[in-house]
């Protein structure tokens, strides 16, 4: 019975070791076989060669370079409304809202009513006004009489005069007070009703009460919105972000050409008014300021827009900007001078854009340069001229060993 069961044994432990060895020949013929490796590109002189079929090639897209010609320069710009054309109406005096008469989007003249207030200090100003017309009537009067005792003999001259200057003071308080009323629409009486009213002719663009609103002489100035905002929108400001490069040719009376998202292909014509004198520090730019025609009303304010001015170039090429690297401090580009070689040319940049750039000096007109994955083509040519100086430095380091070992 024990000589069947070690029998058995035997067995499993010998079918078990088959199992293993089948298995192991399977895994051994399902495993991959590596593919052949392509060649790698070598670095000659200057020229980095690849070899026939390499499958980088694909990926270095050339492009001719092409003579210089008019580039467009896009800069991003934003409508805002014509101040020299725009009002910004706020309380000279406190009070509270008691009628509003214009809103939004109403054409007003100069002189149209926009909302009144009652308002004790306008009242208090009338008052001024009042009280100063009868102390110079009072004081006209006692001029009369002084002139009338003068001629009698009865007073000096020195009397006269006097009363005369004061009765011309009563008088200049008086066209001080009617003047000051008058500046704000006030009337004759005192009725403390005090009226705000355009003083051009435009629209309403922007209203910031409500009935029945307290306000205060205070409440105004920069971050408070004004009361009303009146605006001539038939023109309107353009407020360019400049860069340093391109403010030469933004000068005053410089034409350009402005497109908005909200008309696409619509090309509107402006021209430059006038540019700051310094920089912004945050964003380095310089703020140009441009007027452009609105009378069909179909820009708004605050809308975003894109600025094009064109710039000529007489000498030169233009080739993406993309083609161009940098070699330490030097800009560069790959020029394929034959399939499969290339050469890295050191150029002088004229212009340099975000999607095209002009070389004056280093490229001719009809060379291929790489427009796409330049960068990559760098790396690939830094890395071959490493291997190839190893490779110089291992030889030179064997023939040393050589020369040495020699008898």
């Amino acid at each position: 019975m024990r000589s069947l069961f070690t029998l058995q044994r035997s067995a499993q432990i010998s079918l078990c070791a088959l199992t293993v060895l089948v298995l192991a020949g399977c895994g051994e013929s399902q495993a991959p076989i590596a593919a052949p490796q392509a060649a790698q590109p070598i670095v000659q002189g200057q020229q980095l060669r690849f070899p026939s079929g390499h499958p980088q090639l694909a990926l270095l897209v050339t492009q001719a370079a092409q003579p210089a010609r008019d580039i467009p320069i896009e800069l991003p710009s934003r409508l805002v409304w014509n101040e020299e054309r725009t009002q910004r109406i706020y309380p000279a005096f406190a009070g509270r809202v008691t009628a509003i008469s214009a809103d939004v989007g109403q054409p007003v003249k100069v002189g149209t009513p926009l909302a009144r207030l009652a308002s004790p200090d306008f009242g208090q100003a009338q008052a001024d006004t009042a009280r100063a017309q009868v102390d110079a009537r009072l004081m006209q009067q006692a001029v009369q009489r002084q002139r009338e005792l003068f001629g009698a003999g009865i007073i000096a001259r020195k009397d006269l005069e006097q009363s005369e200057a004061d009765a011309a003071r009563a008088q200049a308080e008086v066209a001080r007070a009617q003047a000051r009323t008058a500046l704000y629409g006030g009337a004759g009486q005192v009725n403390q009703q005090l009226a705000l009213s355009s003083g051009i002719q435009g629209v309403v663009v922007e209203r910031n009460l409500n009935p029945g609103q307290e306000l205060r002489p205070d409440q105004s100035g920069p971050g408070v919105p004004p009361l009303f905002v009146l605006s001539d929108p038939s023109s309107l400001w353009v407020q360019i972000d400049a860069r340093e490069i391109d403010t030469g040719l933004l000068r005053t009376g410089a034409p350009f050409e402005l497109e908005v998202a909200a008309y696409p292909g619509v090309v509107f014509t402006g021209k430059v008014l006038a540019a700051s004198d310094f920089i912004d520090p945050a964003t380095r730019t310089i703020k140009v300021r441009g007027l452009v025609n609105n009378s069909d009303r179909r820009l708004k304010a605050e809308m975003l827009a894109t600025a094009r001015i064109r710039q000529s170039f007489p000498k030169g090429v233009v080739v993406p900007a993309t083609a161009v690297t940098l070699r330490g401090t030097r800009h560069a580009v790959f020029v394929q001078t034959q399939p499969g070689v290339f050469e890295p040319r050191d150029i002088t940049l004229a212009y340099q854009g975000p999607k095209e750039v002009v070389i004056s000096q280093g490229l001719q007109a009809g060379e291929q340069v790489v427009a796409e994955n330049a960068l990559l083509l760098a790396r690939q040519f830094h890395v071959a001229q490493e291997d190839s100086m190893g490779r110089a430095s291992d030889a030179a380091n064997k023939a040393g060993n050589k020369k040495a070992d020699a008898p």
